[in-house]
């Protein structure tokens, strides 16, 4: 294969500093396609990935976009779940992925892995770098799972989309608000519907681009949310949720499959494995 030259009168460095230039503009077009993908009662369906081997393998099955999910990558690594996975492995993980796909890859950051609101911001950085069009943050606290203040949690949306403005992105900031992880599923009501939609405004306010609310499994309160939250309404697939046609007619946007894709995948690997090995005995 031969190597492309540097264009006439920009030099190895001007020629470095266009690469990068195209690159970046490559980036941009994945994010404003991901945007776009958001479409409520035409939901964008994220099987969630977490090596490259698995992104290539969902690639093939035609999805329009690739997300990771923080439990597969953790417990692929041989980490627990909750930001144990060190984050230079996490982006070093990003990184191999973006790689083996032109597919727009958003990752699950968690809980933005920074203590601060500045740290979040340095964190959004670096998954830029990587390639990543988008994130997932979630609102919760480290240790005890109860939720942040709406306006910390706000101020930490704040400095991920300056972050991401600096990086001349439109980078799609997905906040995952754990309401309907603050009980048991029965206990699913109108104050935590309420608790939802005030949170959606305020992280749509501080420039979130969609809400991601995991445990919320009632047709009719997904319905209402989707209707009264400014943000595209992301829900995660399990078998306590509607089927994926009502899901949709109920205006939900994106769909997300969490850790089941990796679970299914183990599932299957430990059954040939002991059929395999079955045979010594």
């Amino acid at each position: 294969m031969t190597k492309q030259k540097p264009a006439l009168g920009l030099g190895p460095i001007g020629w470095l500093f266009s690469e990068a230039r195209s690159i970046m503009m490559n980036s941009k077009e994945k994010a404003e396609h991901f945007h776009q993908l958001h479409r409520p009662r035409e939901p964008l369906v994220l099987f969630n990935i977490w090596d490259p081997g698995s992104a290539k393998a969902v690639a093939a099955g035609g999805a329009k976009a690739l997300a990771t999910g923080s439990y597969s990558v953790a417990n692929a690594g041989g980490y627990d779940d909750g930001e144990k996975t060190p984050l230079d492995i996490v982006i070093g993980n990003l990184h191999r992925i973006v790689q083996a796909t032109d597919l727009p890859v958003t990752i699950d950051l968690e809980r933005g892995y920074g203590a601060t609101a500045s740290g979040v911001a340095a964190s959004i950085e670096r998954t830029i770098r990587a390639g990543a069009i988008g994130c997932n943050i979630e609102d919760s606290l480290p240790g005890n799972g109860k939720l942040r203040p709406v306006e910390e949690q706000m101020q930490r949306i704040r400095l991920a989309r300056t972050a991401a403005d600096d990086q001349k992105l439109p980078y799609f900031i997905n906040v995952r608000t754990d309401v309907f992880f603050q009980g048991l599923p029965a206990e699913q009501n109108e104050a935590m519907l309420a608790s939802a939609i005030e949170r959606a405004q305020a992280y749509a306010e501080a420039g979130a681009n969609g809400i991601f609310v995991p445990g919320l499994a009632d047709e009719k309160l997904i319905a209402r949310l989707a209707a009264a939250a400014p943000l595209p309404l992301n829900i995660m697939v399990n078998q306590k949720t509607p089927s994926l046609r009502n899901l949709a007619d109920a205006g939900v946007a994106r769909l997300s499959y969490g850790p089941d894709p990796y679970l299914r995948m183990m599932k299957l690997l430990e059954a040939a494995a002991r059929d395999a090995i079955s045979i010594q005995h």
